[in-house]
């Protein structure tokens, strides 16, 4: 069953879990180390800019594949969003040959329309820039939202997008920053 609104403090607790599991306590995180210990194979394919990347799941085999033509903080988000969707969800059934499951990364992915896409990106959020970790980061310094030198070097300590950076900055301090 689908849940019907986002499911934060799961996707908080789940990163937190799985950061604790391999180790992690400072920026960047190894995403694709975590994906592989979680049982994923990682791929790296041309999808000529139609997706992102994809999560298969086939009997016990899973694979993530990601966009090798996008930039390396892209697919560091795409592995996170699909790691996402591994740990929080059971996946969508799809009838390719086989019976397998899959999920998408598109530009739909970034809509919040659809509760699974939020969690997965909230789940990407939570993972690359780790609620924890920005916290630590943000008292050694009068963090400022708008200082674009700021942000861009938080974005390059966290192995991010400034965008990215920025959206999960004001997510978590608001107007506080």
């Amino acid at each position: 069953m689908r849940p019907l609104r986002p499911r934060y403090s799961r996707i908080r607790r789940c990163a937190a879990d799985l950061l604790a599991e391999n180790g992690i306590v400072r920026p960047a995180v190894p995403v694709e180390r975590l994906a592989k210990a979680a049982g994923a194979a990682m791929e790296y394919r041309d999808f000529n800019n139609e997706i992102s990347g994809l999560l298969i799941r086939k009997h016990q085999m899973v694979v993530i594949a990601v966009a090798k033509e996008q930039p390396e903080q892209r697919q560091r988000f795409t592995i996170a969003h699909e790691l996402g969707h591994l740990l929080l969800h059971d996946g969508i059934e799809v009838r390719v040959d086989k019976h397998f499951r899959v999920n998408l990364r598109s530009g739909a992915s970034s809509k919040a329309e659809d509760v699974e896409e939020i969690e997965a990106n909230a789940f990407a959020a939570e993972l690359l820039m780790p609620r924890d970790f920005l916290v630590r980061d943000a008292r050694k310094l009068t963090l400022d939202i708008e200082d674009e030198e700021q942000v861009a070097a938080l974005a390059r300590r966290y192995e991010v997008s400034r965008q990215a950076m920025t959206f999960r900055l004001m997510n978590l301090f608001g107007e506080r920053a």
